[in-house]
């Protein structure tokens, strides 16, 4: 994996000439995990899919750039909302995708490994239809975390779990994208208080950073720091406009 660069967005987004968001500015800083939080239908998810190269829908005047100069196409990694698993595809297959797509050979024993730690050991040769939304949910985490990109964009990752499993995905994901440039996209304020280096607020009138606790991440969920902090962001999204 090469290193890491910090993320930069500045501009406004629209669709159609109605506006998405902005005038605002987003700094992700490199090898760092930021949480973008905020409430639904200020463009978190329209933010995410241009640092991705996506959205040919939207027009966005500004810039999107890395900290050292070089293109982010072919750094990134993205995993969206839906698990947009293949549904002729069993797991594993789905998982190696990328690397077949690319026309590389796909890293079979890796992908093993890693649907192994995601808790999916018996259900390598399921297809998705055979899978619960929460194991798709899986499926689709181990795809992102076999790329091996620099770059990881997150899209409401652990939202289809249970909170048993969306703890343990947390540490898992924070274990494997340590050192990666990580922007996810949440709108949970516990998750939030438990994995951002960085923690962003976004609402309509822009992006403010909101300091986290001085604990590593991944915090522990029942610390009195935690805890204080996610109630402050809860108390700021009830705010939010």
């Amino acid at each position: 994996m090469n290193a890491a660069p910090a993320l930069h967005l500045s501009g406004r987004a629209t669709i159609g000439g109605a506006p998405i968001f902005g005038p605002l500015s987003l700094t992700a800083r490199a090898g760092k995990w930021t949480c973008l939080l905020g409430p639904s239908g200020v463009g978190k998810s329209t933010l995410l899919r241009l640092l991705g190269g996506l959205g040919d829908e939207v027009v966005f005047e500004g810039k999107v750039a890395a900290d050292d100069g070089a293109p982010l196409d072919g750094r990134v990694a993205m995993m969206a909302q839906g698990d947009l698993l293949m549904p002729w595809l069993d797991a594993i297959s789905n998982v190696t995708l990328g690397a077949r797509l690319r026309g590389q050979p796909p890293q079979h024993d890796r992908a093993r490994a890693v649907l192994e730690r995601v808790g999916l050991a018996g259900h390598l040769a399921k297809r998705p239809h055979a899978l619960s939304g929460g194991q798709r949910q899986r499926v689709a985490l181990a795809r992102t975390l076999v790329e091996d990109r620099p770059v990881v964009l997150l899209d409401e990752p652990f939202s289809a779990l249970d909170a048993r499993s969306r703890a343990l995905m947390q540490d898992l994901a924070a274990e494997l994208l340590a050192g990666r440039t990580v922007l996810h996209v949440t709108h949970d304020a516990a998750e939030a208080a438990r994995l951002g280096h960085d923690v962003l607020l976004m609402t309509r009138r822009g992006i403010t950073s909101i300091p986290p606790p001085q604990a590593p991440a991944p915090r522990r969920f029942d610390a009195p720091e935690t805890l204080a902090f996610q109630a402050r962001l809860l108390r700021l999204l009830m705010e939010a406009e």
